[in-house]
């Protein structure tokens, strides 16, 4: 099927919107937020309060332009308050990663294939460290090749520092399941080390949604966090939760805050943000209705 639609201005945008049953408070606000704002991105939002089946998309409840902005304006908060609890993670992840590994095996163990249970897998991950590494432009990596010609790669707390957070969960998965391996999930209060495997993934894939300003608030991820039980702290007594909607993964980013950061303002910044929740869409993110009882969230 060839496509055929033609572009339209933001004024037929905007009639066209009308046509399918939405409703407009200001219209020449509607034309300047539309300018700054594309109308496909904007579809994203629509997109739960229409009957997609009809190839006309009308709207299946009465809602008007400015509940959308508002969702908007809500989910681009909730993504860059994910993003920011996220980077805290991925540092400290980053840190007790090199430093249990490093203190074992010296300063170049992740270069130690008698480390990783698969040596492909191994292989095609440092294959794709040592691109990065040879992207990056951080002081340090131009500092070690210019003044060392051995090994001739820097050391973990250098190459590891580079790396994506996505090849840094594969790294660790990857690694064989030893006393270093179990001593990080330990530091980050997890029985097992396939539960960090999990979260690192899940984390990976959600900072990748937040970095490409990806709608974040009904999204249904691919990528599901294992829960745990028997952990150091307490994390959830209602376990009766869809793993795949936002809720899940918030969870496990407050369960390992608490750790690292105890005076962390997620928590609080969260329930602040989820008091402003627009057209009750707590239950698209996976909210159960008390889990601000949950003594995770406490």
């Amino acid at each position: 099927m060839k496509y055929t639609k033609l572009p339209q201005s933001i004024s037929e945008q905007i009639s066209k919107l009308k046509e399918r049953g939405l409703l407009f408070n200001d219209e020449e606000r509607a034309l300047h937020y539309l300018s700054n704002i594309s109308y496909y991105r904007l579809r994203a939002y629509t997109y739960p309060f229409q009957n997609n089946k009809d190839e006309n998309h009308p709207f299946i409840k009465e809602i008007c332009f400015e509940d959308i902005i508002e969702l908007y304006v809500f989910d681009r908060r909730l993504r860059l308050l994910v993003f920011n609890a996220l980077e805290k993670i991925e540092i400290a992840l980053r840190t007790k990663i090199i430093y249990f590994f490093s203190q074992s095996y010296g300063s170049h163990f992740h270069e130690n294939g008698s480390l990783y249970r698969n040596a492909a897998k191994f292989q095609n991950d440092i294959n794709k460290l040592n691109e990065e590494i040879s992207r990056s432009s951080e002081d340090f990596i131009t500092h070690y090749y210019n003044k060392y010609d051995s090994p001739p790669n820097p050391p973990s707390w250098m190459s590891l520092e580079v790396a994506s957070m996505g090849l840094l969960s594969k790294i660790y998965a990857g690694l064989q399941n030893n006393a270093e391996k179990k001593a990080v999930a330990k530091e980050f209060g997890l029985p097992k080390t396939i539960f960090l495997e999990s979260w690192m993934h899940v984390f990976a894939n959600l900072r990748n949604t937040c970095a490409h300003h990806s709608r974040l608030w009904n999204r249904r991820f691919a990528v599901e966090p294992k829960m745990p039980y028997n952990t150091t702290t307490p994390f959830l007594s209602n376990k009766n939760i869809h793993t795949n909607k936002l809720y899940a993964t918030l969870c496990c980013m407050q369960y390992i805050l608490k750790i690292i950061s105890p005076d962390s303002s997620f928590c609080s910044n969260l329930k602040l943000l989820m008091d402003s929740c627009p057209l009750h869409q707590e239950k698209e993110m996976g909210f159960p209705v008390d889990w601000q009882s949950e003594q995770l969230w406490n």
